[in-house]
């Protein structure tokens, strides 16, 4: 008869006390899901098209990380656990889980040489990850226009811009032809430009309203509503069509300790419905998803903004998802 007895290992792994932890886990996840499922079945979706949630090389997410639980300059020193603090493969099926039909893999350099090597591992990401829109990135340096030629040729179909993390002008000379190439490709351009949640040499809408003047064709969509400047962005959204804005963050509890959004501002970002995304910075984010959801849905701007919102207007910038 074999006498089968379990290493310390074995013992540890299936001692109550764990298995119990993550039962308890699993549950939450599970109960999560379907209340995010709940909230995009009630509105009549399909659901969700998540426009700014960030997928990059492993060891760079990991860097990503530290530098937010070091509570670095740039997360103007505040607490920021990170609420999905998982393998790629795993946030891939939590968004599906979630029911977000299409997603993005935003990445970003900091320093010259970097925006080439990001942009080639985001076209295999998106050739291994379907339901992901094929991502890419620039940075003000010689040859940016050449290879974001090239990454609209291999079927990038979102770029993503960090004026705050980059510390560059985006109205620097070195983009002006790259912003030139994406305003005729009609690829739009998530862009950080925003002073929240710590400002920098060039963030805020100066610097955006130069870039517009000369490309007022680009497709900027002004991540986190340009927190924490956010009737300066509304106006610019209002002057020029192509302009959208993305929700990350926003209406939260969490930033709207940090920076509060003007309520005197919420029926001019009604009247822009049309041109507003979902987007939640997953899984960078200190508290769960769907608090991202509940947050926009206690506007009470309606059933018909939300949709439009969490979906419709996705759809209809990137195509079906």
């Amino acid at each position: 008869m074999n006498d089968h007895r379990p290493a310390p290992a074995e013992a540890a792994s299936a001692s109550p006390a764990v298995s119990s932890s993550a039962r308890r886990s699993a549950e939450k996840a599970a109960e999560e899901a379907a209340e995010v499922r709940r909230f995009w079945g009630r509105l009549g979706l399909p659901g969700l098209i998540d426009v700014h949630t960030h997928f990059m090389p492993e060891r760079v997410l990991n860097k990503v990380w530290e530098y937010f639980d070091a509570r670095g300059p740039l997360t103007g020193g505040l607490a920021w656990p990170i609420s999905y603090r998982q393998r790629e493969a795993e946030r891939a099926a939590v968004l599906r889980r979630f029911g977000v039909r299409a997603f993005t893999a935003m990445l970003y350099p900091h320093k010259p040489g970097m925006a080439r090597w990001l942009n080639d591992w985001a076209a295999g990401f998106a050739r291994r990850t379907p339901d992901c829109l094929h991502t890419a990135t620039l940075f003000p340096e010689p040859g940016v226009e050449t290879y974001v030629r090239e990454a609209i040729e291999a079927g990038a179909r979102v770029f993503k811009a960090h004026v705050q993390v980059g510390a560059y002008d985006p109205a620097d000379e070195l983009l002006r032809p790259a912003w030139g190439v994406l305003a005729e490709a009609r690829v739009p351009v998530v862009i950080h430009c925003g002073s929240g949640p710590a400002p920098g040499k060039h963030t805020g809408p100066g610097p955006i309203a130069r870039v517009l003047a000369r490309h007022p064709r680009l497709r900027l969509i002004v991540a986190h509503l340009g927190m924490p400047e956010y009737e300066d962005f509304l106006g610019l959204a209002e002057r020029y069509r192509e302009i959208r804005l993305d929700t990350t963050m926003a209406f939260t509890d969490f930033t709207e300790a940090l920076a509060p959004f003007p309520r005197l501002a919420l029926p001019r970002l009604a009247t822009l419905g049309d041109r507003v995304l979902l987007g939640s910075d997953f899984p960078n984010i200190p508290y769960p998803y769907l608090h991202q959801l509940r947050a926009l849905e206690r506007l009470d701007l309606g059933e018909e903004w939300l949709r439009a919102v969490c979906h419709d207007n996705a759809a209809e910038l990137f195509g079906p998802a």
